[in-house]
């Protein structure tokens, strides 16, 4: 079908809304319709869930609020007869009902085109065995498994692999089903929860402790391929992706590391035969160049939305694109306007996500992070280094903190476990950790995040601590009039200091709680005091943007930070 033949396209939303599932995959679908609209032509969309963007009037032609599951979906098709349909915008929930209308045999009865990635290729990538075998065809590693569908066969499976192992359910959104398994009590119970979300189980070695990374990859039907985003988790495999900080570009990887996974994630893509946007995970043996392939989405997912946000690449609007027949030579970067799609950004900037938790909402929650997942929301946060892009993250995620250092006290019973069995305040008992001491490799030793991470944490307690030995700061600040305090901040070295603090990412609170001011003045007018201080010595942000040849184009985005460095 020819892109002049489509003129009217479904598109299947985000469903309802639950954790991993919804929210995340909004900004996907809105970006899809946008391109739908911009083509002239009609879209479809059916998805319950009012409190979406591609929900809002103007966004979709016509909107259905009905569930997306076959029935529903099927009894729509006939009514609307479209042209094509979109399968890789609303998450796993679509993807499915998109593969099971194609087998049975919906689709054809009502000559309904899949737009973009073939089915058989989500089911290849779907289907763990399936995609296990896809992968040896052309020699790519992924872990060892095995796949069952009975308890029986997940009990024999673990024995031959040697546990740990982790279980995985097929077809499942979110890591749900899936856990680490140590000995036979706990497969017994992890094989019962994962068979009452898929018919097939995976039973795969443990590679806990191995870094995890993942590529964005783009492919058009011209077989043009460009990785957009490369990210790396902050914590080591055993962590779901949407329990982890995850940082952007990644920032441990060698230049070697780098193009090997970049390489194998174009061939993959390209054999599997995916049209548009997919994602690629991996694990990563940080003690070799050793890897192994996790997983594939063939459909845009949290990260997706994360790379799209990071890079200024609108991945969901060129994968539409991409699906309606267009080649990315012949497209353009809707946010810039004058960057070709057919290029891989660079970022001269840092970008991490980090979770929201609101675990204390919910009774009896187990409060351990694994392998399913149990986040509500993320926050992303852009600087020029790793220290101050965590550090403005960590004060959005609603936790009351002001940054890594310098929040109220946290009553840890046992550092050493709490270290070796995260939680959703994991962030903050290395904090405490390495404030009461631990070495880095103390630390690397219980929870395996890499050397790298914990060296730039570090660095920030070292700043904290440099700033508290300047407590008498607060006393002259009583005391002097502004001539005479003027003259001590100008000393090189806390001049020095104090760009670096800022550089670093620390708010004007956090460097007046250092010093110490809390106690004689309220919080606010200290911080209030500290940015006078700064301002009169120069130290003041500049304004970036992500993508600078959008900087004609200034309504075209928001993709805007501010920055010390």
């Amino acid at each position: 079908m020819e892109k002049k033949e489509i003129k009217k396209v479904l598109l299947l939303g985000s469903g309802a809304l639950k954790i991993g599932q919804a929210g995340e995959f909004d900004y996907s679908g809105a970006q899809a319709l946008k391109a739908l609209k911009e083509e002239g032509i009609h879209s479809v969309l059916i998805n319950p869930n009012i409190a979406t963007v591609q929900t809002s009037q103007g966004v979709a032609d016509t909107v259905y609020f009905q569930p997306v599951q076959p029935d529903f979906v099927e009894r729509i098709i006939e009514k609307e007869r479209p042209d094509g349909i979109l399968l890789s915008f609303g998450g796993q929930t679509a993807l499915n009902c998109g593969v099971e209308l194609y087998q049975r045999g919906v689709l054809e009865k009502y000559g309904v085109k899949v737009l973009g990635t073939p089915v058989q290729a989500i089911i290849d990538t779907e289907d763990r065995d399936l995609f296990v075998k896809r992968l040896d065809e052309i020699g790519v590693k992924t872990i060892k498994s095995e796949a069952c569908s009975t308890v029986e066969e997940v009990q024999r499976a673990a024995h031959e692999l040697g546990f740990p192992v982790i279980l995985r359910a097929a077809y499942a959104l979110g890591g749900l089903g899936s856990g680490f398994c140590d000995n036979e009590e706990e497969l017994l119970a992890q094989a019962e929860e994962a068979f009452s979300f898929s018919p097939q189980v995976l039973v795969e070695k443990s590679l806990k402790g191995w870094k995890e990374i993942e590529y964005e990859v783009v492919r058009d039907q011209y077989d043009n391929c460009i990785t957009v985003c490369n990210m790396e988790n902050f914590d080591p495999l055993g962590i779901h992706t949407g329990e982890s900080i995850v940082v952007a570009p990644s920032q441990t990887l060698s230049n070697a590391e780098y193009h090997k996974l970049r390489a194998l994630a174009i061939k993959i893509i390209r054999h599997i035969g995916i049209v548009g946007e997919c994602n690629v995970q991996y694990a990563l043996d940080p003690q070799s160049e050793d890897y192994r392939v996790i997983e594939v989405n063939a459909r845009l997912s949290r990260s997706s939305a994360l790379a799209s946000k990071a890079t200024g690449y609108p991945l969901a609007f060129v994968a539409a694109k991409l699906g309606l027949g267009y080649g990315l030579f012949e497209l353009k970067n809707s946010v810039t306007k004058t960057t070709s799609a057919f290029f891989e950004p660079a970022l001269d900037y840092v970008v991490v996500k980090i979770p929201r938790w609101d675990l204390t909402k919910f009774h009896g929650v187990k409060r351990q992070l694994g392998s399913s997942m149990k986040s509500v929301g993320e926050v992303m946060a852009i600087g020029r280094t790793f220290e101050e892009a965590l550090q403005k993250g960590l004060r959005m995620i609603g936790q009351g903190m002001h940054g890594f250092v310098e929040n109220h006290e946290i009553k840890i019973a046992d550092i050493g476990q709490s270290l070796h069995e995260p939680t959703d305040m994991r962030i903050f008992v290395v904090s405490k950790a390495l404030k009461v001491g631990y070495t880095i490799d103390q630390i690397h030793q219980l929870t395996m995040i890499d050397r790298w991470f914990l060296q730039k944490l570090k660095h920030l307690v070292d700043i904290d601590y440099q700033l508290k030995q300047y407590a008498q700061v607060s006393e002259l600040a009583m005391f002097m009039d502004n001539t005479e305090l003027m003259e001590y901040l100008e000393a090189p070295e806390f001049v020095s200091l104090l760009r670096a603090a800022k550089v670093y990412g620390f708010s004007d609170f956090q460097i007046a709680r250092a010093l110490g001011m809390e106690s004689r003045m309220s919080m606010t007018e200290a911080g209030l005091m500290v940015r006078s201080w700064r301002k009169e010595l120069g130290i003041v942000p500049t304004v970036n943007q992500i993508d600078t040849l959008a900087a004609e184009y200034p309504a075209q985005t928001n993709y805007l930070y501010l920055s010390y460095l």
